[in-house]
């Protein structure tokens, strides 16, 4: 069968075109190695299959000529060949893996064996049914709010499912937070999903949650655990199953596809969305890397949660750190994040989360939205409300400027004067102007005025 697919490949040129994305000379047996090597490196080079008369030359294999078959068969039986001997070599190699203890690949290798697959698919014609076509991408994409409209309308909608979004900040910028209040916007949407945290305790991570659905302080949390037991319990009749998991730093991709897996099947639970936090903590599967490249680490780690996302086709949000470069910044760029291009590179949306003190004490955050796919907000900034005793993030409307937490500053002053109050009154008997002031305005004044005697 090996040699009939090498004479059918040097005669017909058409059924070696139509193979020659998944034609490995490895797959075939010692004897026709070598001239299903010339065949693929001569095409490769010259753009034309070889006749039998070059193949004889190079590799003393006698090609005859065939009665032409037909083409569907012949790629039927090729790529069904061309299956089971990856599949077969990849278990082969997979075994000496596993005797040497690198279990990580296995999955990866047995996986990229079975999808080898002839491109029978031609693609989408792009005049054929417009409607069609567009409503298809408007079912499929499973875009959902984020909760925040100000951010839904920069994203034209929201996020999609089976996308990876990235939300970076510095350390203490709130990233766990912002993760916390995406989960909890859509588990009170009715969305069921999962939190994996890779720093912060469940315990922790469940209390934060707490404030944040039934808007009770966190200090007044165990004052008020009636309450909070109470409103919780209504929030479920409504709300998605919600499922809160630590993991130890430096696991991986598999780790989290495994706990889904028996997730799904104990408790027979679909998940619409996970948010991991956070990506810098994760190490890849498919390749062995020093924690110290933080490049090449990261740059596996993020595709391999982009296609966790894609499997279980879930809305899909992580963190990132920024590096010390950020620290004073108030404009982010791609340089900015810790760990390189690499990242970026593979998420679909990136925002920077930007801060301070104060304004947290006043109650704002921001976003810059440093990357999107699929919308044009590219370099915009978004000013979310934040409540410093609840740690709930609300949209604030985006009739408020990036500045709208800046409040003018008073003279000290003007604000005497402006709590004065004289009052005229010509109503007495005696004809004589009554005059009433404010008694805390009288007192200001003394007192600013010995303290300007005590200086001269």
């Amino acid at each position: 069968m090996q040699r009939l697919f090498l004479e059918m490949a040097v005669q017909d040129h058409e059924c070696f075109a139509r193979v020659q994305n998944i034609f490995n000379p490895e797959n075939f047996d010692r004897k026709l190695r070598d001239a299903a090597a010339f065949i693929k490196e001569h095409a490769d080079k010259y753009k034309v299959v070889p006749d039998r008369d070059s193949v004889r030359a190079k590799t003393s294999v006698d090609l005859e000529p065939r009665p032409t078959v037909t083409q569907e068969w012949f790629l039927a039986e090729f790529e069904k060949f061309t299956q089971h001997r990856e599949l077969e070599r990849a278990i082969l190699k997979s075994a000496d893996m596993l005797e040497k203890g690198n279990f990580g690949p296995v999955e990866k290798i047995i996986k990229d064996a079975i999808n080898v697959c002839l491109a029978r698919e031609l693609g989408t014609d792009y005049f054929h049914n417009v409607r069609e076509r567009l409503m298809a991408i408007k079912s499929n994409n499973g875009q959902l709010s984020t909760g925040w409209p100000v951010l839904d309308s920069k994203l034209y909608g929201g996020f999609n499912r089976g996308e990876l979004q990235i939300f970076a900040g510095g350390s203490g910028s709130g990233k766990s937070l912002f993760m916390q209040n995406l989960a909890a916007n859509w588990v009170m949407a009715g969305l069921s999903g999962v939190y994996i945290t890779l720093e912060l305790s469940e315990g922790l991570c469940s209390m934060r949650l707490d404030s944040m659905m039934t808007d009770i302080a966190s200090k007044e949390i165990f004052r008020n655990i009636d309450d909070v037991e109470l409103k919780l319990g209504l929030l479920q009749k409504k709300s998605g199953n919600f499922m809160i998991k630590y993991m130890p730093a430096q696991s991986t991709v598999n780790d989290i596809r495994a706990y889904v897996k028996n997730l799904e099947i104990e408790r027979g639970v679909k998940i619409d969305f996970m948010c991991v936090d956070y990506l810098d903590l994760l190490m890849p599967v498919s390749a062995k890397v020093s924690p110290n490249d933080l490049f090449v680490k990261d740059k596996y780690v993020s595709e391999e949660l982009r296609n966790l996302a894609r499997e279980l086709n879930v809305l899909f949000v992580t963190a990132s750190q920024l590096n010390r470069s950020a620290v004073e910044e108030i404009e982010f760029d791609h340089s900015h994040i810790s760990g390189g291009i690499s990242k970026i590179n593979t998420a679909d949306n990136v925002f920077g989360i930007f801060t301070s003190r104060s304004m947290r004490e006043k109650g704002r955050y921001q976003i810059q939205l440093m990357k999107t796919r699929s919308s044009s907000g590219v370099g915009s900034k978004i000013d979310l409300e934040f409540n410093i005793e609840t740690l709930r993030i609300r949209d604030c409307g985006e009739q408020e400027d990036a500045n709208s937490f800046r409040k003018p500053t008073v003279n000290i002053l003007d604000s005497i004067k402006g709590t004065s109050k004289v009052l005229t009154s010509n109503t007495d008997s005696d004809d004589v102007p009554k005059v009433t002031a404010d008694v805390q305005s009288t007192k200001l004044k003394a007192m600013l005025g010995a303290i300007k005697q005590n200086k001269n």
